[in-house]
């Protein structure tokens, strides 16, 4: 018996069989019809009658000759819904994904009415027969969610049953690559949810020997940013935090803004990126090079409105097991997310911060429309024989941001992640080409109370008592923002609702970079619990220019109890990094009394080192203080689970890779996301892709310093 969907038989020889999954009772997506679905058609066809009829009590306008009219009305309606849905999918290609939604909300009413207009031996007046055409839906759809459309087996069945049109593969003796990034999940914190039995999939995985769970060390930032851009185009280089001052540019980058993540990529990539070959970017900042690429930031402002994206969501939503699970799901979530935020309150849970209404509508568009999304198109790409897909799950990432990485609602959206990679196993199995499923994390997380919060003031107003000076502070978190932006805006079409997506997704794009316009002679800039401080120049000062235009800003910074160091460059080049107690040479490893990186690990040194001689490094670098017990940081900007810096687990990332291709993973620890490109580039060579690459581009790509020193 296989164990697991990712296990094969051979190293490559054997190519060409589709992945297994196991064989046990009810584990498999059945796409026949089964008695159970026969059962279930009839009970919702005899509760939706039963509706219609309390409906014939309910308005007067409304007469049935015979209880068997009833029967008939409901029967009429789901016939006209096979005839119908499929049409709206193929509408909303033209117009948009606006008016698919709002022919899922009122589509299956005007369904029932017109029903109830053709069915023999019913008569109604328009007003009554619309109102009791929502009875009917209501109570229709709810039996439907209550039987079966809730549930993932429900879910992962209609992906494989939906038809998809597409060309026999050419190469089906090369074996595809589903890479699945589960965003913010620290590796102590993905063992201690193995070891506990609360991911059974990635339990069983890993227990039965089919994978190998490795830890890989991720650079400075340990932002989304530098590691997608490490991972997808193989360089961590030009991305010192998620947003920084351009020095080119002369204003700051967002790197969730469609074109500044188009600006950020067009500086890295050469063409040979890790989905270069035939490959699709999914829900991520940047492409790797894809040639195609849904819900992709770097990509919004070119391709806005992919047909792909929205006939995948308008079948999603016109589907009756995709519409109300949606509902009901977005409905569940928004009104878990606000019990969740008033039981911390109510238990006095700290550390914590305010969560509202705004941030549980971003968590509901974020963690049950992209999640059920991604999965879909993953499902299609997978028939049409994809060969390497790169997609990006937030869900515990967002949440852990604002309730902490061990809270019951963040592991919960684990356990939900768990159940897609699940779906993904499962689906694999009705795959063009065999598939082997890779995971892996951009980055951890670290906890603590806010700076704010603690020491009673902002890194901002720190820096502007003292400098004596205005600083421009930028703290706010932005990243859902550029998520929401990112389904709105490549759903939208070209007709009227496309316009109308369009306007919602260039609002979000406002909200992100509302903090980034002030005009201001200094700014400093909130990434987790790391701090950058910018003096708008075109040139970087040195610490030997910030100590004689501030005298007290670094002894300051340096004695102030939240602050575990600070680092820059000195007159002649080279890099430090400063506490109260003393320095430490970031060349040399020469330490000047107390080691001011003591607290942040061995590899601290190094990954600080990349960061400081960036080009694009600010004049400071500030890191918060972490305690030795908790481990907890302080964050600049108002989250909980925070990561951008140094300390706690946030630069303590994931890889658990397929068996049969583990032996490209090195000995040594991996450190960097763009080592980890190396390792994932080997994993499509070992598989027989990435043979029929064009040449590199012409246009050389940035450098990162010392980027073999992990090596």
């Amino acid at each position: 018996m296989e164990d697991a969907v990712a296990r094969v038989s051979g190293s490559g020889k054997n190519r060409g069989h589709v992945a297994r999954v196991p064989k046990q009772p009810g584990e498999l997506p059945r796409t026949g019809l089964r008695l159970g679905d026969v059962a279930r058609l009839l009970l919702v066809w005899m509760v939706s009658s039963g509706a219609l009829a309390i409906a014939d009590v309910l308005f007067e306008e409304m007469i049935a000759e015979a209880w068997w009219a009833y029967l008939a009305a409901t029967a009429v309606a789901g016939v006209l819904g096979l005839v119908v849905r499929p049409a709206l999918a193929v509408m909303a290609t033209r117009i948009g994904w606006l008016a698919v939604l709002l022919a899922g909300l009122v589509g299956q009413a005007v369904l029932v009415y017109v029903a109830i207009w053709l069915a023999p031996g019913i008569t109604a007046s328009f007003w009554s027969a619309f109102w009791a055409s929502w009875i009917v839906a209501g109570v229709g759809t709810a039996t439907a969610w209550l039987t079966s459309a809730g549930t993932d087996d429900s879910f992962t069945a209609s992906l494989v049953r939906r038809k998809v049109e597409s060309e026999p593969v050419a190469d089906p003796d090369i074996d595809g690559v589903v890479f699945v990034q589960l965003d913010g999940v620290a590796f102590p914190v993905l063992r201690w949810a193995i070891q506990a039995g609360g991911v059974p999939t990635l339990r069983r995985w890993v227990t039965s020997g089919d994978y190998v769970l490795r830890e890989w060390t991720a650079q400075l930032p340990c932002t989304t940013p530098a590691s997608q851009l490490g991972i997808l185009h193989g360089t961590t280089a030009g991305v010192p935090a998620f947003r920084w001052y351009d020095r080119e540019l002369g204003r700051v980058l967002i790197a969730n803004r469609p074109g500044d993540a188009a600006i950020i990529e067009q500086r890295a990539a050469t063409g040979r990126g890790l989905l270069a070959d035939d490959g699709l970017a999914l829900g991520n900042l940047f492409t790797g090079d894809a040639p195609r690429a849904i819900l992709t930031m770097s990509r919004l402002g070119a391709s806005r409105g992919s047909p792909a994206a929205r006939h995948t969501f308008a079948w999603f939503l016109t589907n009756p097991q995709g519409f109300t699970r949606s509902v009901v799901r977005t409905v569940a979530e928004v009104a878990k997310e606000r019990w969740q935020a008033a039981r911390q309150k109510r238990l006095n849970v700290l550390p914590r911060v305010h969560r509202g209404w705004t941030f549980a509508g971003l968590r509901a568009a974020t963690n049950v429309l992209q999640r059920d999304l991604n999965t879909a198109v993953i499902a299609e790409e997978m028939r049409k024989g994809t060969k390497s897909i790169y997609a990006d799950y937030v869900d515990y990432d967002e949440i852990a941001h604002h309730a902490g990485m061990f809270r019951p609602e963040s592991l919960a959206a684990l356990d939900g992640l768990d159940r897609v990679l699940a779906t993904l196993e499962r689906l694999a199995v009705h795959a063009a080409r065999r598939y082997h499923i890779v995971v892996l994390s951009d980055h951890g997380q670290s906890q603590g109370q806010t700076f704010r919060d603690r020491f009673g003031a902002d890194l901002g107003d720190l820096c502007t008592q003292l400098m004596h000076q205005d600083v421009n502070l930028l703290a706010a978190p932005v990243e859902t923002w550029g998520r929401v932006e990112s389904l709105a805006g490549d759903l939208s079409g070209s007709g009227l609702t496309g316009r109308a997506a369009g306007r919602a997704a260039a609002a979000s794009s406002r909200h992100v970079s509302q903090d980034a316009e002030a005009e201001a002679d200094v700014s400093v800039l909130g990434s987790g619990n790391l701090g950058l401080l910018y003096v708008h120049s075109a040139t970087r000062l040195t610490l030997e220019d910030l100590q004689q235009r501030w005298p007290n800003l670094i002894p300051g910074l340096c004695a102030h109890e939240g602050i575990g160091f600070i680092a820059g460059l000195d007159s002649a080049g080279l890099p430090w990094a400063i506490g109260a107690g003393g320095s430490h040479r970031l060349d040399t490893g020469e330490v000047t009394g107390e080691d001011p990186l003591r607290m942040y690990g061995n590899h601290a040194a190094r990954v600080l080192r990349r960061a400081v001689v960036m080009p694009e490094a600010p004049d400071l670098y500030l890191n918060s203080r972490v305690d030795d017990v908790t481990l907890d940081v302080a964050a600049f900007e108002p989250l909980v689970g925070a990561h951008g810096g140094l300390g706690g687990w946030q630069d303590r990332a994931i890889l658990l890779v397929p068996r049969v291709l583990a032996h490209v993973l090195p000995d040594e620890q991996i450190e960097g996301a763009d080592r980890v490109h190396s390792v994932l580039v080997e994993m499509l060579r070992a598989v027989g892709q990435r043979r029929t690459l064009p040449n590199p581009s012409a246009v050389p790509r940035l450098q990162d310093p010392d980027v073999n020193m992990s090596s």
